[in-house]
């Protein structure tokens, strides 16, 4: 009887192997993400001790006054928009609600440096608005009235609120869609008001999402770099930027990178902070979700117009400038072939960078899968990194990795054949993917990882009962049930890459244009008409997943 007690573990082995090799994938994965940061680290110690001093006296107060005031206000902005609007649509029910739902997300769409270059035209001293507002105050002279200048840092906090807030928007909702009835009723019960139970119930609970929503604004506004520039803010990005362009000086862009990382780990710790020991729970049994208030029509009409001012700000009125100077550039001129040069490099580069992450992202979250540990965690963590540095930080590293790569290949050449190899690399744009598969590979594993964990662990059993192997798992089980992940994720991956402007700004081969670098060029000579397709492009390939987020979140029967 004992003999017959030990089938299993010849069968395991090649699981635990098989396992092991993902595991290691996924430890090799980590490395290509860190390398780029650990770069930095290593440039930013090569510069002078008089380096530093020039900078934490001139340019690190400066550009981080500017930053934390920015942070502060967009912070603040996209909280009360984000919050209000999902209330707004979750507590009430009114004419035009299901529209506001989703077009509420549109606004996501539009890239930061997109919505500063519409906006500067469109309140322009001498355009047209301010020229209709004039001739209506029964003005004839901009010296005698005009609109202050959005070219500033209020500005700049107002544009960047009113694109960011649907960070805000999206999991707040969902909290408010998750919060039962039971809770509701109980409050309402005990004679509370409608008012206070936003303040008092609703509120307190959506904290956490809150939280994450806010964090993820300041984020994507600690990236921007074309807003903050062509608005007059000076903020780190910029200054990492204009001081490895204009200076070409790669150890003082490193070390303020290097400062901008601590300010991005500092954001992180106080979003952390910020949910810290907060749980949210709902009972399985009796639980009903939050049915909305039906109001009357005058005030229904009312709600609607309130939440239809962000996206009439963040997205219509932009979206409506680009498709006018869009229509009215290709009535005079038609469709350059540099037009067409850029959306093959931008489409070429975005879908290249996208096959590679979707497989990276792939295996790092299938060795968590297989390998559940420490060691899988950590891996997984490391390689989801870069998606929390902006741009810039990534492309500086990168460019030390790369840079040092391409010397080490020109002068190999050079000794053994006696030609000199070029930048190999950079000149290739291989540096660029880089940058994009670093910086997004958090989306493809995040993606993947909550695809797989869906996917129950039975499964697994019954096909190593039936003899599959670890790959035939993955093959015919793991893959198919993952497609929609993969898909939404390879999506995402796909957009972000062609929004990205500091990345491609900083790592872009010579004479090679993007939608979004040839949007930054003209809109910083002044020809906003000249780029409005291109700007055009870039907001209809940001609407795909506005198109998907709209399907998630809605509670079903």
């Amino acid at each position: 009887m004992e003999a017959n007690l030990t089938p299993v573990p010849t069968k395991s082995r090649p699981y635990r192997r098989a396992g092991t090799a993902w595991l290691l994938s996924a430890g090799m994965v980590a490395i290509l993400v860190m390398l780029p940061v650990l770069a930095l680290v290593y440039q930013a110690m090569q510069g002078s001790a008089g380096l530093w001093s020039h900078l934490l006296t001139n340019v690190l107060p400066a550009a981080l006054t500017d930053t934390v005031i920015l942070l502060c206000g967009v912070g603040l902005l996209a909280a009360i928009l984000g919050t209000t609007t999902a209330w707004l649509v979750t507590a009430y029910d009114f004419p035009g609600r299901g529209i506001l739902e989703w077009a509420l997300l549109l606004p996501l769409a539009v890239p930061t440096y997109i919505i500063a270059y519409a906006y500067l035209d469109i309140l322009h001293p001498i355009g047209s608005l301010q020229g209709t507002i004039r001739w209506l105050l029964g003005y004839t002279n901009p010296r005698e009235f005009r609109l202050p200048d959005i070219r500033s840092i209020t500005g700049c906090i107002i544009l960047l609120g009113f694109v960011l807030y649907p960070y805000v928007y999206i999991p707040t909702r969902a909290m408010f869609l998750t919060q039962t009835a039971n809770l509701i009723e109980a409050s309402r019960t005990l004679g509370v008001s409608r008012r206070s139970v936003f303040w008092h119930v609703a509120l307190p609970l959506a904290r956490p999402a809150i939280a994450v929503g806010i964090s993820l604004a300041l984020m994507e506004a600690l990236n921007d770099i074309g807003a903050s520039e062509f608005l007059g803010v000076r903020t780190l990005t910029v200054s990492i930027y204009t001081t490895w362009v204009t200076r070409s000086d790669l150890p003082g862009a490193a070390q303020i990178a290097l400062s901008l990382l601590c300010v991005v780990v500092a954001l992180i710790a106080l979003e952390r902070w910020a949910r810290r020991e907060q749980r949210y729970s709902i009972s399985a049994q009796r639980s009903r979700y939050f049915e909305p208030h039906k109001v009357t029509a005058i005030k229904g009409l009312l709600l609607f117009g309130l939440g239809s001012l962000p996206v009439l700000i963040g997205f219509v009125a932009p979206a409506s400038y680009l498709v006018t100077h869009a229509w009215k550039r290709f009535r005079f001129a038609g469709l350059s072939s540099r037009f067409l040069d850029d959306a093959a490099n931008t489409i070429v580069f975005a879908a290249t960078a996208t096959v590679i992450v979707v497989i990276l992202g792939l295996v790092v979250a299938y060795a968590v899968r297989l390998r559940p540990g420490p060691s899988a965690t950590w891996f997984y963590r490391l390689s989801t990194m870069g998606y929390a540095a902006p741009g810039t930080v990534i492309a500086i590293g990168v460019l030390v990795v790369v840079g040092s790569l391409d010397r080490f290949i020109d002068k190999t050449t050079i000794a053994w054949f006696g030609i000199s190899a070029g930048l190999v690399f950079m000149g290739s744009g291989a540096a660029l993917i880089y940058a994009y598969v670093a910086r997004f590979l958090a989306i493809s594993a995040g993606g993947t990882e909550a695809g797989l964990a869906r996917i129950p662990q039975s499964f697994d059993h019954a096909a190593r009962t039936l003899g599959q192997t670890t790959e035939g798992t993955f093959r015919y089980v793991h893959l198919p049930l993952s497609k929609a992940a993969l898909t939404a994720a390879g999506l995402l991956v796909f957009v972000d890459c062609v929004k990205e402007l500091p990345a491609t700004l900083l790592l872009r081969p010579l004479n090679f244009e993007t939608f979004a670098t040839q949007l930054y060029g003209e809109a910083a000579r002044g020809t906003y008409e000249e780029a409005a397709i291109a700007a055009l492009a870039i907001v209809v390939i940001g609407i795909l997943p506005v198109v998907l987020l709209s399907k998630v979140g809605r509670p079903k029967g």
